[in-house]
């Protein structure tokens, strides 16, 4: 997969190559950035105006949700309460730099980190990764006390699940929740159905 960076949008617009795109494009937020994935075989005024329509129409979408750092603070400061016996962290913030993982715990520090990947996904999802990360500040493993802990919120499983099939989603370079996808009809593909450490 080749990068090149184009600026035809307010935010900066990534367009992607993709040889296992055969007749879609989708688009998606990485941190501020707008991505746009299109098929290799795809050039010129076509796929310009792919990467200017999908650009546009994500723009104007992007979600208001989990947008900012205080926001996580308030977030898991009210899960650490509800679930968790009252467990706090030193500081919880968005990462840009969590590839692997979709959040990280420093047990030292008592800091969380989220993988701004996670700004799209619903709600209920986001909270399944911040009670997993805050499970971490009482015990440091995946044993079953911890399991039973981050057990506490009740759509622990549900997450879970959701974020596998996201995980795949970017694997696989086919839409995600939060993506746009096109075959230059101009109709957005139907939705396609990410993970926890």
């Amino acid at each position: 997969m080749s990068t090149t960076t184009a600026s035809r949008a307010a935010p900066p617009v990534d367009v992607r190559v993709s040889p296992r795109r055969k007749k879609t494009a989708g688009a998606h937020w990485e941190g501020d950035r707008i991505v746009v994935v299109v098929p290799a075989h795809l050039r010129g005024r076509a796929r310009d105006s792919m990467v200017d329509e999908l650009a546009r129409r994500l723009a104007t979408q992007r979600p208001l949700l989990h947008a900012s750092d205080d926001e996580l603070v308030e977030r898991a400061t009210v899960l650490g309460r509800r679930y968790l016996d009252g467990v706090t962290p030193a500081s919880i913030r968005w990462s840009s730099r969590q590839r692997a993982r979709w959040g990280s715990c420093s047990l030292h520090s008592r800091e969380i980190r989220i993988s701004d990947r996670l700004r799209v996904v619903p709600e209920w999802v986001l909270d399944g990764v911040i009670v997993h990360e805050l499970a971490h500040l009482l015990v440091p493993d995946h044993s079953p006390r911890f399991r039973a802990l981050e057990r506490r919120y009740p759509r622990q499983g549900d997450a879970e699940v959701f974020l596998s099939g996201f995980a795949l989603g970017l694997r696989s370079g086919e839409p995600t929740p939060g993506e746009l996808a096109t075959d230059g009809s101009g109709l957005p593909d139907d939705d396609r159905g990410p993970w926890v450490s």
